[in-house]
């Protein structure tokens, strides 16, 4: 949720951020219209009470009783405007921070760098072929009992995935997050806090005997966990490092990925997510993105950091930067880039929403900053260390930072 101060004093403002976002900037003027009608009319309903008020002091009590029908009917008219205007409100996405690049999509995005050494591989195999050989993955059976887009992950891979989690949570506690597992349904109110409602919901699983919702990514559930609270700005920044298993439907995936496990209905997620102060959400940014290249580093795959333009954004981000991990199995031996990370800048969007503040040293309560960023996305880091580690027979080699926790060095 946008703050209505800066759309009423800066109006030319929000509309060049949301044309940016690719959304119709009239949705400002319209906004503003009827906030100029819900204004007016709310200072004729305090006035209107208040004469009715009066009248009731003064034993007038047939001018009373026609004057209280009147605030009815102000009152009534109000709500509409009220709601009326919260509905175009709730429209408006996050606009990009200043310095973001402007562009129209994910084909504008620019890439900051590319890090580590691409595997040298005569003949380099994709993943599903690779585990199905080795009985790693089962799409197959899972498709009897899940239908498309869900698999089994077995044996040593299934080992892999608790060494990941375990690698993530040990590097971000370094960095004073604190672990927490939430919950994976969480309410309507939670679901549009976080500004995954207002503008579509075909990529969310609803359940509507319990008007429950199932969270695409652990953000969901942490960012409400403090929903009507104030924190003291000395307990600022407060980090969290989650791990859940998340759910999405792939509406608008349009047949790509359909096979294996890369774009599934179901999967596990390591997430960090912050809240902080606003001259230190920058920084805090910065340090997400610093520990998702970490983590890549230690688990020495080659990626690559991109540079989020304002027309691929989220409603709630300001700002963004992916991480692509390069998996030379893909394009059909080719090799390319796949999304593997994540880490946004929500600002205040959020924090308004779910009513989170601090208060500043003179005892000031401000909205917080909150902004969250993928430690492993398990399914997709399975995929890069199982075509980056491949070898010529047929087996993968286990990263070095994993083969303490597993026990094993090499999976065949």
């Amino acid at each position: 949720m946008l703050d209505v101060a800066k759309i009423r004093n800066n109006p030319d403002e929000i509309k060049k951020g949301l044309a940016a976002k690719n959304v119709d900037p009239a949705v400002v003027d319209s906004f503003l219209a009827v906030d100029a009608q819900w204004r007016t009319l709310t200072q004729k309903f305090d006035e209107t009470r208040a004469e009715q008020k009066k009248l009731g002091e003064a034993k007038k009590v047939e001018e009373a009783k026609k004057m209280k029908e009147e605030v009815k009917k102000i009152e009534a008219d109000l709500a509409d405007l009220a709601k009326k205007r919260q509905e175009l409100l709730y429209t408006m996405p996050n606009p990009p921070l200043a310095w973001v690049r402007t562009g129209k999509d994910e084909k504008e995005n620019k890439t900051l760098r590319e890090v580590g050494t691409k595997p040298d591989l005569a003949h380099p195999q994709d993943y599903m072929t690779i585990t199905e050989r080795l009985g790693l993955i089962d799409t197959d059976r899972a498709a009897k009992i899940s239908g498309s887009r869900f698999g089994y992950i077995k044996g040593a891979l299934a080992r892999m995935e608790f060494a990941l989690v375990d690698l993530a949570m040990r590097t971000a506690m370094a960095e004073e997050f604190i672990p927490v597992v939430p919950p994976v349904l969480i309410n309507e109110k939670s679901m549009w806090a976080m500004g995954y409602l207002d503008r579509g919901r075909d990529e969310i699983y609803h359940l509507p005997a319990d008007n429950l919702y199932l969270v695409g990514t652990s953000e969901q559930s942490i960012g409400p966990m403090h929903m009507d609270e104030t924190f003291a700005e000395k307990d600022l920044p407060r980090r969290y490092i989650s791990f859940s298993t998340c759910f999405r439907r792939e509406a608008g995936s349009y047949g790509k990925d359909t096979k294996g496990i890369l774009r599934v209905h179901q999967f596990d997620k390591v997430e960090m997510f912050s809240i902080t102060t606003p001259e230190r959400s920058e920084d805090e940014h910065k340090l997400l993105l610093s520990l998702e290249e970490k983590l890549m580093q230690t688990l020495e795959l080659p990626y690559r950091v991109l540079d989020i333009c304002s027309g691929d954004l989220g409603d709630p981000a300001a700002a963004k930067y992916d991480i692509e991990a390069w998996m030379p199995g893909q394009n059909g031996g080719k090799g390319e880039y796949r999304e593997t990370h994540s880490t946004s800048n929500t600002t205040d969007y959020q924090a308004r929403r779910l009513n989170i503040k601090y208060k500043t040293a003179d005892g000031k309560p401000e909205f917080v900053h909150m902004l969250n960023g993928t430690a492993f996305a398990i399914g997709r880091m399975l995929i890069a260390i199982i075509e980056n580690y491949q070898t010529p027979e047929g087996t993968i080699k286990v990263p070095k930072a994993l083969q303490g926790s597993m026990g094993i060095e090499e999976i065949a």
